[in-house]
């Protein structure tokens, strides 16, 4: 059923298809039922209870407009985003490519959303009774020294409508924003993130854990030392990981010299040693989610097996359809479980 889907879909340019898709799920929402289960494999993370470990990761649901339709489903959680203070237009258009032989995607949208405003106003008319995650970042027009006033007004706008709040600073598509996973930069930032954490926690009566997304291009003692800042500040959770600047798996296809972030099946192996590199060096400090490549049921699972306690897909969703949450969801084997 969904081949004849994803042929009508893929009969647009990416954007378009993203936008049509978009507008269906909105639709589909108001349904009074849900159109796929959400399977039962409950595990609590982050002293969350989540029904599945699979979740939509964010850029699917920017301005959080689909939420219901996305629930709908079969996911154990949704991560909607990356919202920005002010809204903005992201960068030129083209800027989403499929690489079709290599299942893949290549995007610079540049953090294109309407603003944080606009986002918890349709977080607050969403009736979805699963975890849902708030993806945060900056302004293109913020100076790179002053992102924190930006990650932090997105916090306390979004802390009380979040069940967690991930800070996305991996994405390459918004300029020297790479630049906050690294040393002085990157302990500033989650120190001021943390002591807003605190207040917002003691004005709210309520802890919403704090979640730190990190690129797969880190080298191994960049990955330490990432793992140490993570640990020393408390953060409660990390996304492993973003889109990458690689185009080693997809050399010589179509589009693959196309500038911005690759995801999608090529990005699979990439991730999961990042998974793997960062358990090692967490040795269980705080739990990794685990995202980018994931398009079965085995690369699912090594990304489990590599230490993640939670998954996330999106890219592997538009090239396999639904069926690929609902087979994750019900046989992914979690560890310690």
């Amino acid at each position: 059923m969904y081949s004849l889907v994803r042929k009508f879909i893929f009969s647009m340019q990416p954007e378009s298809a993203h936008e049509f898709t978009i507008k269906a799920l909105k639709m589909a929402g108001k349904l009074p039922f849900p159109i796929f289960p959400t399977p039962d494999n409950p595990v609590e993370v982050m002293g969350l209870k989540f029904k599945n470990p699979i979740g939509l990761a964010a850029g699917a649901d920017k301005n959080g407009e689909a939420i219901d339709g996305f629930g709908k489903l079969g996911f154990g959680f949704i991560e909607v985003g990356t919202v920005t203070p002010l809204a903005q237009d992201g960068n030129p258009k083209p800027r989403q490519f499929r690489i079709l032989e290599a299942e893949g995607i290549i995007n610079r949208n540049g953090f294109n959303n309407l603003g944080v405003d606009v986002l918890v106003e349709n977080v607050k008319r969403a009736k979805y009774d699963g975890i849902l995650g708030i993806n945060i970042g900056k302004n293109a027009v913020t100076p790179i020294e002053n992102a924190l006033d930006d990650y932090q007004i997105c916090l306390r706008k979004v802390y009380e409508y979040a069940d967690y709040i991930t800070v996305n600073i991996s994405s390459p598509n918004t300029k020297n924003l790479r630049s906050l996973q690294y040393g002085e930069a990157l302990d500033e930032l989650l120190s001021g993130l943390k002591a807003e954490q605190a207040r917002l926690s003691q004005k709210f009566q309520q802890y919403k854990p704090l979640v730190l997304k990190i690129a797969p291009d880190l080298t191994e003692e960049e990955i330490a030392s990432v793992a140490d800042s993570l640990i020393r500040h408390r953060i409660d959770g990390v996304i492993a990981g973003n889109t990458t600047l690689s185009r080693e798996t997809v050399a010589g296809l179509i589009n693959a010299e196309q500038v911005g972030g690759l995801s999608g099946k090529p990005l699979n192996a990439l991730s999961t040693k990042l998974i793997m590199h960062l358990a090692k060096e967490l040795n269980g400090a705080l739990p990794i989610i685990g995202s980018g490549g994931i398009h079965s049921l085995v690369s699912g699972q090594e990304k489990i097996d590599a230490g993640a306690k939670l998954l996330q897909v999106y890219s592997g969703l538009i090239y396999e359809g639904p069926g690929l949450i609902q087979t994750l969801a019900k046989h992914i084997r979690l560890k310690n479980q």
